[in-house]
């Protein structure tokens, strides 16, 4: 064999085959495996194992086998002996069939990684990881050794600029900020000539240099040399390439440094990088091109996402705001429900051991959680406003009504007595009535203090405080005292009606008033179930639903118990009490300390009314000791809620 093709041309070169070993070959070489049939041909095939249809044969044989006979990965059987012309052509037409195959094979490799590329930029919604997936993976299919991305900024009143967002290195440590992957400092240079990023967001143009350091002649960009002096590095190959929208708006750009032979490959050194970087092939353009243009999209679609994120939060915000402006006394209240709330389901997610260990959130659900828990008091805005800020269990007007009618009783008292004084210096004699008077000034003084005892008693059971049984029934003897005026009628201090309110045992709220507070979470809930929700948020309305729920079935709006009652709600009713009990800002309470109001809690549980153990997880996480920007909700490594259930008042929130 060796005979054979010694006298082939020098555009040949020329490898022995050992047995038992693949064909070795670069990425972008092809090879022919030229064998004799009756020598050395079995052996071979059998030792070019997976390898053997990607290597054509050429078989020299005495008697060519029939076409029928011929073995799949042979592309040719010549018969012996064979001419040295007719053995170069048929080596050329086979390289030829190498190669085709190779780029076919490369070219549908180079499809499905882009199709599975745009799959995974199209699902991805974090602005920064959809950063980090486009720039790794346009650095993968170019064989790039590292890159950066710059995005399109537009300051309100300022020309356009090209901030530096995020880099990778795989033979460099950045300056910036530090090896492989990174979020560099907010640089920003402008669009224009002066740089090759700002030269190909200008011009939409993609810029390809084998060489950075030796512009094209005329180039006014050039490149910046001061971060390969820092890194130890040398920017050698270039490819630059504009992220354009299908409106053909550039609003970023991708930038490729140094091709490598093998994509695996660290450089050690600028020398190295110097001799070794390559060239980007043509194909290596069309495919950054391609990437570029679908991360645009992807980026556009993420911003948008982004933008329609913050629009609602800024209505939720603005909703909740709404809330609070109707009801100041509760100012703050669904902020800080939602923090606690959050911080709690944080905490369990976390939790590696106890009853909690195996829930888990998604970041969505965290989000779910958050919106369900700042919106779980809106039906608010549809209670009555005179219930809903009712801080005294009278009305505003109504303990100065009484005070008025007192007043009125008062003076037909003294009406009363001062015509039986006239009376009695017209009908009969001045003697003995000196003392007659006395008696009547005494009795009138007894019945006008007992009124202003009865008005202070009246007072003091308008506060919406705990009221003993022994005050209700004096209040109710209040109600039943008649004072006969001068028009010899009795007249009360208070009506009957006024008495059942100034005796609500608990509160400023009368049943009626109590059922209309009640009813808020039927209004959050049918405004709530009408907002289309993404499928991620869907749960918000059952959510905020259930707050009021209580695992014994005395909660309300539906009595549920126990596994009914979702997770997140069960959570949500213990933030929502504790900062119920502890708030400063209620004008029917004053605020109780943190310690009596766990104790409360703890009450609850005993009672078998909210869940022991997320109390007990609430006690131990002491969010209340936590800076407002430590409540606030933090990524979380994406993972299903396992489903976890536990068989299973006081003016809360």
């Amino acid at each position: 064999m060796a005979a054979l093709v010694a006298p082939l041309a020098d555009d040949f070169e020329k490898r022995a085959m050992i047995l038992g070993r693949a064909v070795p070959l670069a990425a972008d070489e092809a090879a022919v495996l030229l064998v004799d049939v009756e020598s050395d041909a079995p052996e071979l095939l059998a030792s070019l194992g997976a390898r053997a249809h990607d290597v054509p044969v050429i078989a020299l044989a005495a008697t060519p086998p029939t076409e029928a006979a011929l073995p799949s990965s042979w592309y040719a059987c010549l018969r012996k002996p064979v001419t040295l012309p007719v053995l170069e052509r048929a080596l050329e037409q086979a390289l030829d069939h190498a190669r085709l195959r190779r780029e076919s094979a490369a070219t549908r490799r180079e499809l499905e990684e882009l199709n599975e590329i745009g799959i995974r930029l199209s699902a991805e919604r974090d602005v920064e990881t959809l950063l980090r997936l486009i720039l790794s993976r346009a650095r993968e299919i170019t064989h790039s050794d590292a890159g950066s991305i710059y995005l399109v900024e537009e300051p309100e009143g300022e020309p356009r600029r090209l901030r530096f967002e995020i880099s990778q290195n795989d033979s460099a440590t950045i300056p910036l900020s530090g090896p492989g992957d990174t979020r560099p400092a907010r640089v920003s240079v402008p669009i224009s000539d002066e740089s090759i990023a700002g030269h190909v967001a200008l011009t939409g143009e993609i810029v390809h240099l084998d060489d950075a350091y030796v512009p094209p002649p005329g180039a006014r960009y050039h490149i910046n040399t001061g971060f390969d002096r820092h890194a130890g590095y040398r920017t050698k190959s270039m490819l630059v390439v504009p992220m354009k929208t299908p409106g053909e708006d550039v609003i970023g750009v991708l930038q490729l440094i140094n091709c490598k032979r093998d994509p695996a490959r660290r450089f050690a050194s600028p020398e190295q990088i110097e001799a070794e970087a390559l060239p980007y092939p043509e194909r290596f353009k069309s495919l950054a091109a391609s990437l570029a243009s679908q991360a645009a999209v992807a980026l556009q679609n993420s911003r948008l996402y982004e933008s329609v994120r913050v629009l609602f939060e800024g209505f939720v915000s603005a909703s909740v705001g709404a809330i609070e402006a109707r009801d100041p006394t509760t100012s703050g209240h669904s902020f800080r429900v939602a923090d606690l709330t959050v911080a709690l389901a944080e905490a369990a997610h976390r939790a590696a051991r106890g009853p909690l260990r195996d829930v888990r959130f998604s970041s969505d659900q965290i989000r779910e959680l958050r919106y369900a828990s700042l919106l779980h008091d809106f039906g608010k805005v549809g209670v009555r406003e005179d219930v809903l800020v009712k801080a005294k269990k009278l009305p505003p007007v109504g303990l100065e009504l009484i005070r008025q009618r007192s007043e009125i009783l008062k003076r037909g008292l003294e009406l009363k007595f001062l015509r039986k004084k006239l009376d009695a210096l017209l009908r009969g004699s001045r003697e003995g009535f000196q003392a007659r008077a006395d008696e009547w000034d005494a009795e009138l003084a007894t019945l006008l203090a007992e009124i202003d005892e009865h008005l202070k008693a009246v007072a003091a059971a308008n506060e919406p405080t705990v009221l003993p049984a022994e005050t209700a029934a004096g209040i109710r003897s209040i109600a039943g005292r008649a004072f006969v005026d001068h028009t010899g009628d009795g007249q009360t201090i208070i009506t009957p009606d006024e008495a059942d309110i100034l005796s609500i045992p608990r509160g400023s709220l009368t049943r009626d008033e109590f059922k209309q507070i009640q009813s808020h979470v039927l209004y959050t809930y049918e405004f709530l179930k009408r907002i289309p929700w993404t499928k991620e948020l869907r749960e918000v309305p059952t959510i905020a639903r259930s707050h009021h729920e209580k695992l014994d079935g005395s909660g309300y709006p539906e009595g549920r118990r126990g596994a009914e009652i979702p997770l997140q709600s069960r959570m949500m009713t213990v933030s929502d009490i504790f900062d119920a009990l502890t708030a400063s800002d209620r004008p029917y309470k004053a605020a109780v300390p943190v310690d009596r109001a766990l104790d409360i809690l703890d009450q609850e549980r005993k009672a078998g009314a909210i869940d022991a153990d997320i109390l007990e997880l609430f006690v131990e996480l002491k969010p209340w000791e936590l800076k407002p920007r430590e409540l606030k909700p933090r990524e979380l490594k994406p993972g299903e809620l396992k489903p976890w259930t536990r068989p299973g008042g006081h003016r809360d929130g």
